[in-house]
């Protein structure tokens, strides 16, 4: 049977989440499954890949935003709908790059490395997931409500964290900016959603 968790949506949005497709109030997953072999990881059946194909649960979007333009302020929503290009509403253009996303547990970390408050709007991802180590992710299929997205990388931070957090705000940034994914089936997602390794 493998190792269940069950994800438990609290609060207004648990029924308005099942309606995206993003799961009933509580749900059932299989993480003990390996998922899909991603190029140049060993092989599934190494006690190596084992151990890295096991997550303790899975992960919950607890924030999404969009951003209209280059440099125009994040728009922060509740759901949105992600599309073969990224989320829709979003300036990416698709690709490699079409979503992105910060782990939630890492903002707390730049905001003492800063010694300011940072806020999910002011790092320009698309998404903040908590409960889930999203660089343990990499090149792995993942769902997230009724979307399949792939990691396709890190997303290395920009010198305008450097005029949004302060000085020494870039290096602050490095190796908590996030990675990036492809987008291989489109999808609602909303906050509550759950992330999902495949």
């Amino acid at each position: 049977m493998g190792n269940w968790f069950e994800v438990k949506y609290a609060g207004q949005w648990g029924e308005r989440n099942h309606a995206l497709g993003c799961g009933p109030p509580v749900d059932r997953f299989d993480l003990s499954a390996g998922g899909r072999k991603a190029g140049g990881m060993a092989s599934s059946d190494t006690p190596l890949a084992q151990m890295m194909a096991r997550h303790a649960g899975a992960g919950t979007v607890t924030w999404v935003g969009l951003r209209p333009g280059r440099r125009e302020a994040m728009q922060e929503v509740r759901e949105a709908a992600i599309s073969a290009t990224g989320i829709e509403g979003d300036r990416s253009r698709g690709g490699k790059r079409a979503v992105t996303l910060i782990q939630a547990e890492h903002l707390p970390v730049v905001a003492a490395l800063t010694g300011r408050e940072v806020m999910p709007d002011m790092l320009r991802r698309n998404l903040v997931v908590s409960g889930i180590n999203l660089f343990a992710l990499k090149g792995r299929e993942f769902r997230l409500g009724q979307a399949t997205l792939r990691v396709t990388g890190l997303c290395h931070p920009c010198s305008r964290m450097e005029e949004v957090l302060g000085f020494g705000g870039y290096s602050a940034m490095r190796g908590h900016g996030g990675i990036c994914a492809e987008v291989l089936d489109p999808g609602p997602v909303a906050v509550g959603c759950a992330l999902v390794p495949l």
